[in-house]
């Protein structure tokens, strides 16, 4: 594999708390946490593509008057059903 090195300077302490942080939790070096980082924010990884909306799972909050309003999606009309056949 063709490896290069960087030098990072100014590394902020906040940045350098919160990786080595990580480093901790994970039992991972400092390089390894810091490559993965970078490999994931170029997109380079063979890891599950992400669409993003993560942040937003387990976020629902019932809402009565939502589903007030959407009840009557929940009902078929029959007389207002088009006939359809998977032949066509």
């Amino acid at each position: 594999m063709n490896t290069r090195q960087y030098t990072i300077r100014g590394v902020p302490k906040k940045l350098d708390d919160a990786l080595r942080s990580e480093c901790a939790s994970s039992g991972r070096s400092l390089n390894s946490v810091l490559l993965g980082k970078l490999i994931d924010a170029c997109n380079l990884g063979d890891g599950p593509k992400t669409n993003g909306l993560e942040q937003f799972a387990g976020t629902w909050i019932a809402d009565p008057d939502f589903d007030a309003a959407i009840k009557e999606f929940d009902t078929i009309h029959p007389d207002e059903m088009i006939e359809w056949s998977s032949d066509s």
